[in-house]
C-alpha cells in the first residue's frame, strides 16, 4: 500500500509541475543577468558578495559546502532565495547576505548564475568503486523494497533538472548534496513539493546518502 501511496505522491507533484510551468512567469524573463554581475559581486550591503562562496564562475566550493549556482533554472534560483528571506527555508550562511535584496534584485541575481556556463565537474578519484555502484543503483534505479524511486524520477533524465521545482543534480558538490538530504531527513529543510524529498530521505541510511551524493556529484552537468 506505501508503493502505491508513494507512486500516487509521484505522479500527482509531477502534474503539479507541468500546471506551474506552464502558468507561471521565469526568473529570466524578469531578471536582468548584468544588473545581477553587479549585485553578486557587490553584496547585499550587510552580507559577503556572493562570489565570496560561490566563486566568479558560480562553480561553488565542495569542501565548504557551497553549491554550484552556475546553469541551475532560473526560476529554481529565485524561489530558494525567495524561499530563505521567507523564512520557509533555513539557512543561517545565506539568509544574511541576502536579506537586504528586493525581489527585483533576487531575480537579477538568478537570471546572473542562470545564463553563466556550467563549470566542468572535478571526481573525486578517492571514492571507493563499490561506493559509486551503490550511489549509480539508488541514483538510476532506486531502490523500490524500501520504496525509493530513483532520482531521475523527478529530476529528469540524466538528473538534469526538471523546470523550476527540481532542480540539477548532475554534477552538484557531494558534500552540499548531502548536507541537504540529512536536511530533508532531520525536517530542517521542506519547501519541496509535498515533502516528497522528506519521504525519500528518511528512508536512506547515512552510507546511502554518502554513495548517492558522490556519484551524482561525479556526473557531467549541462545548463537548465
Amino acid at each position: 500500500m506505501e508503493a502505491n501511496i508513494m507512486n500516487s505522491l509521484l505522479h500527482a507533484t509531477l502534474a503539479a509541475v507541468l500546471v506551474m510551468a506552464a502558468t507561471s512567469a521565469t526568473a529570466a524573463d524578469s531578471g536582468n543577468p548584468d544588473r545581477g554581475a553587479t549585485l553578486a559581486a557587490q553584496g547585499d550591503g550587510s552580507g559577503a558578495p556572493c562570489t565570496a562562496c560561490h566563486g566568479a564562475d558560480g562553480a561553488g566550493n565542495n569542501a565548504g559546502g557551497f553549491p554550484r549556482l552556475a546553469g541551475m533554472d532560473a526560476d529554481y534560483l529565485f524561489k530558494q532565495m525567495a524561499d530563505m528571506n521567507a523564512g520557509q527555508r533555513t539557512s543561517p550562511v545565506m539568509q544574511p547576505n541576502i536579506d537586504n535584496f528586493d525581489e527585483q534584485q533576487l531575480r537579477d541575481l538568478a537570471a546572473y548564475y542562470a545564463d553563466m556556463p556550467v563549470p566542468e565537474t572535478s571526481t573525486d578519484t578517492s571514492v571507493d568503486a563499490s561506493v559509486m555502484a551503490m550511489g549509480s543503483k539508488l541514483v538510476n534505479e532506486g531502490d523500490w523494497d524500501n520504496y525509493v524511486p530513483p532520482c531521475s524520477t523527478c529530476h529528469g533524465p540524466g538528473n538534469q533538472g526538471v523546470g523550476h521545482v527540481f532542480p540539477a543534480l548532475a554534477g552538484q558538490h557531494p558534500n552540499y548534496i548531502r548536507s541537504q538530504l540529512q536536511a530533508w531527513q532531520n525536517n530542517q529543510r521542506n519547501n519541496d513539493p509535498n515533502q516528497l524529498m522528506t519521504a525519500i530521505a528518511e528512508r536512506l541510511s547515512q552510507e546511502q546518502i554518502d554513495a548517492v551524493a558522490a556519484y551524482l556529484g561525479s556526473q557531467n552537468a549541462t545548463k537548465q
